[in-house]
């Protein structure tokens, strides 16, 4: 929280809004870089798929740990402050990848992913500070803002590989679009007041029961975002793809996410049916799935179609936890505190799952059991889903 300061309500809501998108633009370009280089950062460091797969599980694991602690550094230090510093460790971790050797490589992403957490929690308070009234719209905005930034960053990753000389400078460029997000938040971090230091912190609700139900929830669309982010490319490399290929379908899977991330939350909205929405695009999510283990490379269409239902699946499925939790939560303050708890949770599955990934692709030699851990998410999701339902929750109701 930040104490009352004239200075911040001279500062107009576009400014607010448009600093807020260029920090979203950053918080998946950094991690959307790395899987079409995967097979190349391989090759050159002579490492295995569990390697390779251990710097986006770190990564992600290292989120967890952000989302965890980001409420408590946003207290402390200021919501404004705390998330310009946030992306700021961003753009240092990718500094840190631009030396092409594994330790920087794994050292820079778990910085790149500290910051990723961080922020994370960190915008969803300045939504509810700044721009409260208009709080479902600047949410999806900063949302498709990820998305985009995520989609870019895929589809040039091996042309700038091949432009800039190395993998680890195309994954170092990512460090220029988070100074520049630093430089168009700072009016807004330097004009708000000081953190109101005496306010109560809230605790994560570890022991509530719709907060479970969630991080079950995010667990699974998390663990099936981050696994196939890591591993779709990889995956059709192996089927005779080229890099850059590949790296097209990823963008492909990543641009079928925004409208699924618009639209979604507002169609479960309009009639509180998050349950069939929820359900609806989880299923797109496993058919794409079961479609890419099963046949791979359809005749005449081959596996675009796979690429956008699993990207309408996981698309829909952050900003769907989002917002099934605004509604089962009675302020928000703790609307953050479940949202730090359940995005944590989901975090450190979804750091787990490339890991056991790339261990299953090296005792295996192929992706079968890879995908059947996608599959597993998917049918927690499900449950969870279930589970939640379209009403709140009596267990969340004020006391």
């Amino acid at each position: 929280m930040t104490s009352p300061d004239p200075a911040a309500t001279r500062i107009r809501p576009v400014v607010v809004l448009l600093g807020l998108l260029a920090l979203a633009a950053n918080l998946r370009t950094a991690l959307a870089g790395y899987p079409p280089l995967l097979e190349t950062v391989r090759a050159q460091l002579g490492v295995s798929s569990g390697a390779a797969g251990l710097v986006q599980a770190g990564a992600v694991l290292m989120m967890a740990v952000g989302s965890f602690v980001g409420s408590g550094i946003g207290v402390r230090f200021g919501r404004e402050r705390a998330a310009g510093g946030a992306v700021g460790l961003v753009a240092l971790g990718s500094v840190l990848r631009a030396i092409p050797a594994l330790a920087p490589l794994i050292a820079g992403s778990l910085v790149v992913g500290l910051g990723i957490g961080l922020a994370g929690v960190l915008l969803a308070g300045i939504v509810k500070e700044h721009l409260a009234a208009r709080a479902g719209a600047v949410t999806g905005g900063y949302v498709v803002a990820m998305m985009v930034g995520a989609t870019v960053a895929s589809a040039v990753a091996v042309p700038l590989s091949v432009g800039l000389g190395g993998w680890s400078f195309s994954l170092a460029v990512w460090a220029v679009p988070a100074v520049v997000a630093c430089a168009v938040w700072a009016p807004v971090a330097l004009r708000v007041g000081r953190p109101d230091r005496s306010a109560p912190s809230v605790r994560l609700p570890w022991r509530d029961p719709f907060a479970r139900k969630a991080a079950c929830y995010m667990s699974g669309t998390s663990l099936m975002f981050y696994g196939w982010l890591t591993w779709l490319s990889p995956y059709y490399e192996s089927h005779g793809w080229s890099p850059q290929r590949a790296g097209l379908l990823l963008a492909v899977w990543s641009v079928a996410q925004i409208p699924a991330a618009l639209l979604a939350p507002v169609l479960a909205e309009r009639r509180r049916r998050w349950r069939f929405w929820g359900s609806l695009t989880l299923a797109c999510g496993l058919a794409g799935t079961l479609g890419a283990l099963l046949l791979a490379e359809p005749g005449v269409v081959g596996p675009w179609p796979w690429a956008v239902l699993m990207g309408i699946g996981v698309g829909a499925g952050f900003p769907m936890g989002l917002t099934v939790i605004a509604w089962n939560t009675p302020d928000g303050a703790t609307s953050a505190a479940t949202s730090g708890f359940a995005m944590g949770i989901g975090y450190l599955a979804a750091g787990l799952g490339p890991l056991l990934m790339g261990v299953l692709i090296d005792l295996t030699g192929g992706y079968v059991a890879a995908i059947v851990v996608l599959l597993v998410a998917g049918a927690v999701q499900w449950l969870a889903i279930w589970r939640i339902g379209d009403r709140p929750d009596p267990a969340t109701a004020p006391h």
